[in-house]
């Protein structure tokens, strides 16, 4: 079976951070407050001059300059992304001019919210089988703060925005294994009439399918992999809420270790969380040839997904 191998990553963020104490401008709440319902201590909000297209850009440009892969070796470029500038042009579209890159590929965005960077990996395996190249440029990509209601304390706390981007290569029989659902539901929702509105969720209807869905996740790709936790150097899942990791870990079973988490820092990215994850351990040398890693996403539609694949 056609998978896909890592080859490089890169990740964007805005300039300012806002800690959980420079909320309290925007509503009533505190440090103690957020840290313990969440585990987030800060995160980054885009400035007048950073959007969502400028992180992608950013995101795409380090991750392509350290692949050594030229312009012409990308066969799609893929966004995951719910809070791009416009209706149309895609943010994908930017990202493409922006890179220079061929003008015969694919170029799209990906909605399906914070499970969105693992769905374009799977559009992408698809895409690049017919493309002619052999590598996809994949991004998550979020404004969130465009989409926030500062008013609302238990939804403008738990976001922040950011980029990540990876180079994926379409390898014939690669160890690669993957999954993805839906269940409709609007418990986290933004726009409406003329698309003004703007978030708004269901916090513990959100919660409660969180903490199903990411260790059946994990679960269902060991199961369709004929494998076991033992055999898994990484899960490396979606930055939400370090309470959803936690009690995921507990039902899974699982050494506490092979959860990288960075929440704390960036808060919830949305779909740009596991490509960012991904950079930051990157850059640590965590991430070393031939371990075994689980990707998962889970978020707003309700969507879920998740890939296992040896780097």
């Amino acid at each position: 079976m056609n998978g896909l191998k890592l080859l490089s990553t890169g990740r964007a963020l805005p300039r300012q951070a806002f800690s959980n104490d420079s909320m309290r401008q925007f509503v009533d709440t505190s440090d103690e407050w957020i840290a313990s319902r969440t585990g987030i201590n800060q995160r980054y909000f885009c400035g007048e001059d950073e959007s969502t297209t400028s992180l992608a850009i950013d995101a795409a440009r380090m991750a392509l300059e350290r692949s050594g892969m030229a312009p012409d070796d990308i066969g799609c470029v893929l966004v995951a992304t719910s809070s791009g500038e416009y209706a149309m042009p895609s943010t994908a579209c930017l990202v493409h001019a922006a890179l220079g890159l061929p003008e015969d590929i694919p170029a799209m965005d990906v909605g399906a919210a914070c499970a969105g960077f693992l769905f374009a990996m799977e559009a992408a395996r698809g895409l690049l089988v017919t493309s002619g190249r052999r590598c996809a440029l994949i991004i998550g990509a979020e404004q969130m703060s465009s989409v926030l209601d500062m008013s609302d304390r238990n939804t403008c706390v738990l976001f922040g925005d950011g980029a990540g981007a990876a180079i994926f290569e379409l390898v014939p029989d690669a160890e690669y294994t993957s999954i993805q659902g839906v269940r409709g539901s609007d418990a986290i929702r933004v726009g409406g009439p003329c698309r003004a509105q703007k978030m708004a969720m269901d916090g513990q209807a959100v919660f409660r399918f969180a903490v199903s869905a990411l260790p059946q996740c994990v679960n269902d790709l060991l199961q369709k992999a004929s494998m076991t936790t033992d055999d898994v150097d990484w899960v490396i899942c979606h930055q939400a809420n370090v309470r959803i990791i936690d009690s995921s870990i507990r039902r899974l079973k699982m050494p506490d270790e092979k959860f990288y988490k960075n929440l704390d820092r960036y808060a919830n990215t949305s779909a740009a969380s596991i490509p960012i994850v991904l950079d930051e351990m990157n850059e640590k040398g965590l991430l070393k040839p031939n371990q075994r890693i689980i990707l998962v996403g889970f978020g707003a539609g309700l969507t879920w997904a998740g890939a296992m694949l040896r780097i």
